[in-house]
């Protein structure tokens, strides 16, 4: 095994043992961690009544909130599951764009990502947090009793997974959240506005889809249909009926579906009734709204979907064509126009973002998307791009930054954006739109979160949105620091407010609904601009015209649509409020409202003292022959990876013991492993075949550097490694004389190349993308075994004949002699196992056509949920020019797979089958293959 797939090999072994990573903000497609931060962030540490916060040090104002906050607030949040006191360290990581959170066991820790979104809830950002993921610790205590015996934390990290459904984890605590404060996603209509929107529009889907999601609809996810079970589940069943669900789950751990049948027990309905309850109540009590709610139908400027599409931000340009930002389950964000005779035209591809936005002016659009640190994933920036439409030229106008929802003024010269640093100040800033250099700095001595500026016609004064635990403000500024708040705080989800003449239009629900108001600068008064039957959103306002231009959604997502403007008197608030008997049942208003100000002690966090942190004692299943336990340390920075372990050789009666590290702190990522193993080989004598045995210790070491770059929808990365080993064999049992017993530092070196394209979830593999990799093996220092590998490995990927379809050319060459020349480092042919050789592997032409052909999104009961079904035709040469030539494939067929849930269970498996016909000239029978992978 070379050192490269023995370092793969410790990393999936790590991983595996945790069957569910667990996540928080649904809103942000985050799984657990696995990222580090550069040497230069410089950590401190509070210690706090169980909690260890950790922090960088441009952090200490907000650490120390925080270290006030968790231990107020833990009795609060974990009283109905009955835990009040816990043990956790809490890291706070400020060096990234991204707006997240989680918890997770091995090592036990959360992670708050410091930087706030541009639309989120109406209360500070730290404190959601807080609550949400403390909620989450609560769940993990009741399960484990707060501490892990001895050692087993990745175990009860796979328990957790295989017995509790992952949308019982966020509902619940997306319940605890609103229930606990006057905010919370709960409280939020467009939130569970695509949930409500199917169920309105006739469109059932199972238990399944809701959770799992689809590849064809939009669906409302495990965080919307876990809040709705949760909290009808409380209002008929009362505070206490969690606890009590898993106090039976500890005490009965190992079963089929524990969770469904646990709950079956204390209220007489297991999982799949009470998502069937849930799914009459939503109805029963969203059309009573729909009834009581007035609402307009909207005629569409865009064609009919079959599948769930978006046209995000319509602006319509002086030709009356629609700027737009399109995604789609079958395309990629993009900016496109939209004609009058709603014929789209593609414009460019994006980046990654936050949130869909971008912002247009005079013949310039400007958006914002996420760049990754090339080695520290930890580290990421947001930066403002632009695209001028005469000269289609793109710019990045700003570097290494945190910059957030440009919007141009109306001459395009220059930009207001959001800015936060690295002690999460926030600032408006302007910036000139050319070249980047900012303009002007905006005053925030309160340091409110700012969100979704924009200009008014004269580009002098600026609307904004400012957040803070009393809730939303809408206000207006100018450089003179004259500043008026035109909306008191309030729960409304007021976002991206556009000046219209004197007045400003904006995101908003006073109607139960989210839909499009304005408010006058003078008088105050605000006015409701849509009546939309499920929400409107993102007005823009054409030059010269008397209408409105937003986007309308519906049961296939964010429509674009246009209507005259008519202020009416905003309509009466009939939102439906699912969790208000949680709400009652726990009885605190909100937590946040006495948080102690004591100021604590902090101390310098060791990050190098605190590499070892032993977690968990693993069992390890090599194969049927092989089996043990490990020790599995990772510390709190994911800077080092350790294990230490012995292993049972059942066909040699005989243990193993190991230990290795992979050390990630610094630029190349440094892997070392020892192993005392023992041995067997067979071998000819005068005697006949013989066997021998021995032991053997085995030192190998590797270094990597993992370089990756982004940039609008490509993604570009290198690695580079070398990779060495040394074995000193002993205590030989009928081995010839002549057996080597020192192997002295084999050498291996390797470069690869991967350049791809962003793909959207029906793609089978980018549209475009190429892979390139060199491998070199010898052994310089043992001329004992003389020998040596080269090889070569390619592939690129082009688009199918149809949307989706993916075909592949994969050409790999290897040149190998001596003790290396049995080996093999490229691609085979399918079915290459079970074909016997008649000549050594040197070249492979590898040709794939990969295409889906249905979306059935099909439950069968408890036991699978279909996401897709897709196909595939290969034909695969070997050492062409040696054994076949270009019109004699060795191995060709076709293969059927699909993506499904097991079990009702959140990883996907991807299940299927592959038939191989085989060269005639080998005399081999079809083959058929099984496959099987799995993704969380």
């Amino acid at each position: 095994m070379t050192q490269n797939k023995l370092y793969k090999s410790l990393i999936i072994k790590i991983k595996t043992t945790a069957i569910l990573s667990l996540i928080s903000h649904s809103v942000f497609s985050q799984i657990f961690s696995e990222e580090q931060n550069p040497l230069s962030v410089k950590w401190r540490q509070i210690n706090a009544s169980g909690f260890k916060v950790i922090y960088p040090t441009e952090m200490e104002k907000e650490a120390q909130r925080i270290a006030n906050t968790l231990p107020y607030i833990y009795p609060y949040v974990g009283g109905s599951l009955g835990v009040k006191k816990t043990s956790i360290p809490v890291l706070l990581q400020n060096q990234g764009v991204t707006a997240n959170g989680f918890v997770q066991l091995g090592p036990k820790k959360s992670e708050f990502y410091t930087t706030p979104p541009q639309q989120f809830d109406s209360q500070d950002w730290l404190n959601n947090l807080a609550v949400h993921e403390l909620r989450h610790v609560a769940q993990f205590d009741k399960l484990t009793g707060g501490k892990a015996k001895p050692f087993p934390e990745l175990i009860y990290f796979g328990w957790f997974g295989v017995s509790l459904p992952i949308w019982f984890f966020e509902g619940d605590a997306v319940t605890t959240e609103t229930a606990l404060t006057k905010a919370g996603r709960g409280r939020q209509p467009s939130w569970i506005m695509p949930y409500r929107t199917s169920l309105l529009e006739g469109k059932n889907m199972s238990y399944s889809k809701a959770s799992f999601g689809s590849n064809k609809d939009i669906t409302p996810g495990y965080y919307q249909l876990g809040y709705l079970m949760s909290s009808i589940i409380r209002t008929e069943e009362g505070k206490d009926i969690f606890d009590e669900v898993l106090t039976d789950i500890r005490k009965r751990p190992v079963r089929l579906y524990p969770f469904s049948n646990s709950l079956k027990k204390f209220s007489n309905k297991g999982s799949h009734k009470w998502f069937e309850q849930t799914t009459t109540t939503l109805k029963k009590n969203w059309t009573a709204q729909a009834s009581a709610t007035p609402s307009r139908n909207y005629n569409s400027l865009t064609k009919p979907a079959n599948y769930a599409t978006n046209y995000f931000l319509p602006v319509k340009l002086s030709d009356n064509s629609i700027l737009t930002l399109k995604q789609s389950k079958a395309e990629v964000p993009h900016l496109t126009l939209i004609d009058s005779n709603r014929k789209e035209t593609h414009l460019l591809d994006i980046g990654y973002q936050e949130q869909p936005w971008f912002s247009y002016a005079n013949g310039l659009i400007v958006w914002d998307e996420v760049r990754y640190d090339p080695r520290y994933r930890q580290r990421s920036y947001n930066v403002i791009c632009s695209y001028n439409l005469e000269t289609k030229k793109v710019k990045k106008l700003s570097s290494k930054s945190k910059l957030f929802a440009p919007s141009l003024s109306a001459d395009g010269k220059k930009i207001i954006v959001v800015k936060f640093d690295l002690s999460n100040r926030c600032n408006l800033v302007e910036l000139n739109a050319q070249n980047g250099d900012v303009l002007f700095t905006y005053p925030n001595p309160q340091n409110l979160i700012l969100q979704t500026p924009s200009f008014d016609a004269s580009g002098n004064t600026v609307a904004y949105i400012a957040v803070s635990e009393k809730g939303k403000t809408l206000n207006i500024t100018n450089r003179t620091g004259q500043t008026e708040e035109l909306i008191a705080p309030t729960q409304q989800q007021i976002s991206r407010p556009i000046f219209i003449n004197q007045q400003i239009a904006f995101n908003a629900h006073y109607s139960g609904l989210d839909n499009i108001y304005n408010i006058d600068i003078k008088t105050k008064k605000i006015s409701a601009l849509s009546e939309a039957k499920y929400g409107a959103f993102n007005a823009s306002f054409p030059k010269g015209s008397n209408t409105l231009l937003f986007n309308n959604f519906k049961q296939t997502g964010y429509d674009i649509t246009e209507t005259p403007i008519n202020p009416e008197e905003p309509g009466k608030n009939n939102f439906v409020y699912f969790g208000a008997a949680a709400e009652k049942q726990e009885h605190t208003g909100n937590v946040f409202s006495k948080i102690p100000d004591s100021t604590y002690i902090s101390k310098p966090y060791r990050t190098f003292g605190d590499m070892i942190n032993i977690h968990s004692i693993s069992p390890v299943i090599e194969d049927e022959y092989r089996g043990g336990l490990q020790f599995d340390s990772d510390n709190l920075l994911n800077t080092l990876n350790a294990f230490a372990g012995a292993e049972y050789y059942r066909d040699l009666n005989r243990f193993e013991y190991n230990a290795g590290i992979v050390l990630k702190s610094f630029y190349p990522v440094i892997s070392a492993t020892y192993r005392n193993r023992p041995r067997r080989t067979f071998y000819n004598s005068n005697q006949g075949v013989m066997q021998g045995d021995w032991r053997e210790n085995n030192i190998q070491v590797q270094a990597m550097i993992p370089i990756s770059l982004n940039t609008l929808g490509d993604t570009y990365s290198f690695s580079l490694r070398t990779a060495t080993s040394y074995t000193k064999r002993y205590m030989g049992e009928n081995m010839p004389l002549n057996y080597i017993t020192t192997l002295n530092f084999p050498m291996e070196y390797g470069f690869s190349f991967v350049h791809s394209m962003r793909q959207a979830d029906r793609d089978i593999a980018p549209k475009w993308a190429q892979t390139f990799s060199l491998t070199y093996l010898h052994q310089p220092f043992d001329k004992k075994l003389d020998g040596h590998l080269f090889a070569l490995g390619t592939s690129f990927y082009f688009p199918g004949l149809l949307k989706n379809h993916s075909f592949m050319a994969s050409f790999n060459y290897q040149n190998a002699s001596g003790v290396r020349r049995f080996d093999n480092e490229i691609s085979g042919v399918y079915g290459y196992n079970n074909i016997r050789a008649i000549s050594l592997l040197r070249n492979t032409l590898l040709l794939n056509y990969r295409f889906p052909f249905a979306f059935p999104d099909a439950e069968l009961g408890p036991l699978a949920y279909i996401r897709n079904v897709r196909g595939g035709l290969f034909c695969h040469y070997e050492n062409l020019g040696v054994d076949t030539n270009i019109g004699e494939p060795k191995t060709y067929g076709f293969e059927l797979r699909s993506s499904m849930n097991l079990l009702r269970y959140q990883p996907v498996i991807d299940l299927g089958t592959r038939f191989v016909f085989v060269n005639k000239i080998y005399n081999q029978n079809p083959i058929l293959e099984l496959i099987l992978n799995y993704s969380f």
